[in-house]
């Protein structure tokens, strides 16, 4: 199949994001449109971003529980692209999992110590990709 011309190398590329840990990179507080920015600079590079959340993060966004779906229409994603995550359960392994099930990189600022023994690709170079907010601009520590 041809790379239609224009498509970074990255076009289609699974990309997991920790929802949970991005929806604070900005002043520190739960916001749906930081999650949403990273996600649609992701798909802008090519790359098919996937998202997880902690089950309260809803509780913490809404005042109530969002379901994938929701988190979905909020996001611009398809139901199959976001999960939140059952309560009482860290998301992390999932996050951890996922990315390994399809040899994705993970957008966090996380750097997962408490799961690295069992997912020691946490260690690999540019496997994590951290970001934030700087003078109002979004930055992925993509490279």
């Amino acid at each position: 199949r041809a790379v239609r011309p224009g498509r970074s190398a990255a076009a289609r590329r699974p990309i997991v994001v920790d929802g949970s840990n991005v929806m604070y990179w900005r002043d520190n507080t739960p916001r749906l449109d930081s999650v949403k920015a990273v996600v649609d600079r992701l798909s802008a590079l090519g790359y098919a971003p996937g998202v997880v959340f902690d089950a309260n993060a809803g509780h913490l966004l809404a005042g109530r529980y969002l379901h994938d779906r929701e988190f979905g229409r909020r996001l611009g994603l398809p139901t199959e692209r976001v999960m939140v995550v059952p309560k009482g359960m860290p998301a992390d392994p999932v996050i951890l999992h996922a990315a390994r099930s399809v040899g994705a990189r993970i957008v966090t600022n996380d750097r997962y110590r408490d799961w690295a023994e069992a997912h020691p690709e946490v260690h690999e170079p540019g496997r994590l990709i951290g970001g934030g907010y700087r003078s109002g601009d979004l930055r992925l520590e993509l490279d």
